[in-house]
């Protein structure tokens, strides 16, 4: 008797399928929006372009899951919430925390990672099974929840220049920052989320000297890729800069760059964020691949999930 094939479920990859339509969107906005000039239509412009990579991305991982108990609720739940919690709480943080100072973007690095990785422990408390690799897909939706709507509020703070309203500031962040956006936040905490869930259980998550140092680690990657173009002027100026120029840097100041000194700088801000980047996706598949390998760290301190069960009879 002849075998009848069930229909296949998967139509593809839906990832795909909601970036493609996304951009398709995002691109009538855009042309819309400049033949029409409607503001109505700026809010539209802004959500689609903020969040059409973060959500394509999530998607993507959302198929790689290594347990039945991430669910689409559950990615949608740490992509709002633990966005929306983290963007909250970093602002909060930084108002009160940081000042002018050399070691500003560190601050903000140890802060944002910090937030991050607390809304990812808070809203993921409850799951039974604590993958390693579950971890990094849920601390990537964290991460790029916080990305979407940061880079939101960058696009609409772009929309208003000395000038007046410009859409073709608010275009070209969202262009930008839908590039960069997969070797940012995202990728950070997807780091920390697999340090998180590698030793942990439901009853506790294990903060371990591991993740205390990883923990620092991706901080200070986000530091480097927070102030990049900063650390790109500087040493353009000290290996090419005149002696006025070093000069006046060596008493605090930043002397306006040449034409060349410029393409230099670009050419240095791009190097070193590829660097940055690729410092991020090495740390991030060993960790993936390492995951069934995993050991329980030497130096570690429970702390109960909040899951209580009552004891039997």
């Amino acid at each position: 008797m002849a075998e009848v094939s069930a229909p296949s479920t998967g139509h593809g990859r839906p990832w795909l399928r909601i970036f493609v339509a996304g951009l398709v969107l995002w691109l009538l906005t855009v042309v819309v929006t400049f033949l029409t000039g409607n503001p109505n239509l700026v809010p539209t412009l802004v959500l689609l372009g903020s969040f059409l990579v973060p959500v394509t991305f999530v998607a993507w991982a959302f198929e790689r899951r290594d347990t039945g108990e991430i669910s689409a609720p559950l990615i949608l739940n740490t992509f709002i919430v633990g966005g929306v919690l983290g963007v909250l709480a970093a602002s909060l943080l930084e108002s009160y925390l940081l000042h002018p100072s050399p070691g500003l973007f560190l601050g903000v690095g140890l802060i944002e990672e910090g937030v991050k990785l607390a809304a990812l422990a808070w809203l993921t408390r409850q799951l039974r099974i604590k993958s390693v690799r579950d971890g990094m897909i849920l601390g990537a939706s964290v991460g790029f929840g916080f990305a979407a709507f940061e880079s939101a509020g960058y696009a609409f703070t772009a929309l208003f220049t000395e000038r007046g309203l410009s859409l073709m500031q608010v275009v070209q962040t969202e262009i930008l920052r839908g590039l960069l956006t997969p070797l940012g936040h995202g990728l950070w905490t997807a780091i920390l989320g697999g340090v998180l869930f590698s030793p942990s259980t439901r009853e506790h998550f294990l903060i371990s000297d591991r993740l205390f140092f990883s923990y620092l680690g991706v901080s200070f990657l986000h530091a480097l890729w927070d102030s990049m173009h900063q650390i790109s002027v500087v040493l353009t100026l000290l290996l090419t800069g005149a002696p006025w120029q070093q000069n006046l840097l060596a008493h605090g100041y930043i002397p306006r760059p040449t034409e060349t000194q410029v393409q230099l700088i670009t050419v240095m801000d791009w190097a070193g964020l590829m660097v940055v980047s690729g410092i991020g996706i090495g740390w991030l598949l060993y960790e993936w691949h390492r995951a069934p390998r995993a050991r329980p760290p030497a130096i570690a301190w429970r702390v109960p999930t909040g899951h209580w069960t009552a004891p039997a009879r």
